[in-house]
């Protein structure tokens, strides 16, 4: 699928040469990274190389998303993994939403990733499957933005394309099948008030996982976009510690 729009500046993939300990910090549906560069940022201050890949379809316009599919998304995230393969000896992964699903979906397939970090990951939405039924509509309201701290703007598209739902609903159900085949480490964070993912989700994650090695980390004072809420330095230092631990 060949994108019509220019990527937006905040919307890029960035990258961190640091040392063999490698991060991906993956954004989420309808968003861009611009959700992900404070953390990456955090994580490349410790030391550590970073990649944070644009998802095909995301940070362009909402045509773009339309034509893109969740095996796209797939292989975005692919393409950033692979990437720090080729420079490191370790590699940790870091999703919010459906960069979540995504982190969870690499963990399930690479078999080497050293750990995860989860934060309000996205396998079942309710809302979401609701979309399925609109028929005629091109078209939904956005689900962006979904932040406690006032003032706070995610850089995430206007509307949803409802062929999009339909490609997430797809991932997610594959992605909540393999949960329960996953040994890495993880830590899984999860905000008590999310009004995009119910954090049901993360709960059966916690539950399903098959890493011995795995805890919840309730988030009381951020929404979905916990990365650019109250709790973002909260959980860049979790996760750092979680990386030292582990390496």
């Amino acid at each position: 699928m060949e994108e019509k729009y220019p990527v937006l500046e905040k919307a890029k993939p960035f990258y961190y040469e640091g040392s063999d300990i490698g991060v991906l910090v993956v954004h989420g549906f309808t968003g861009t990274t611009q959700s992900m560069h404070g953390l990456g940022k955090r994580f490349a201050d410790a030391g550590y190389t970073v990649c944070g890949p644009r998802l095909k379809g995301h940070g362009t316009h909402q045509e773009d998303m339309e034509q893109s599919t969740y095996k796209e998304w797939i292989q975005s995230a692919e393409e950033g993994y692979q990437w720090l393969k080729e420079r490191c000896e370790q590699i940790f992964v870091a999703g919010l939403s459906m960069g979540g699903t995504l982190t969870l979906h690499l963990a399930s397939v690479h078999k080497d990733i050293k750990g995860i970090m989860p934060i309000n990951a996205a396998i079942d939405i309710p809302s979401m499957k609701e979309g399925e039924q609109l028929k005629d509509v091109r078209f939904l309201d956005a689900i962006g933005s979904d932040i406690k701290a006032q003032g706070v703007v995610e850089l995430a598209y206007e509307k949803t394309p409802v062929k999009s739902i339909f490609e997430i609903n797809q991932f997610m159900k594959e992605t909540k099948e393999a949960v329960s085949s996953i040994l890495c480490p993880a830590l899984i964070f999860v905000s008590t008030i999310d009004h995009v993912v119910p954090p049901e989700n993360s709960q059966y994650i916690y539950e399903k996982l098959a890493s011995n090695d795995k805890q919840l980390v309730e988030l009381k004072n951020s929404y979905h976009v916990a990365t650019l809420d109250h709790d973002k330095e909260f959980i860049a230092d979790k996760c750092i510690e979680f990386i030292k631990r582990l390496c």
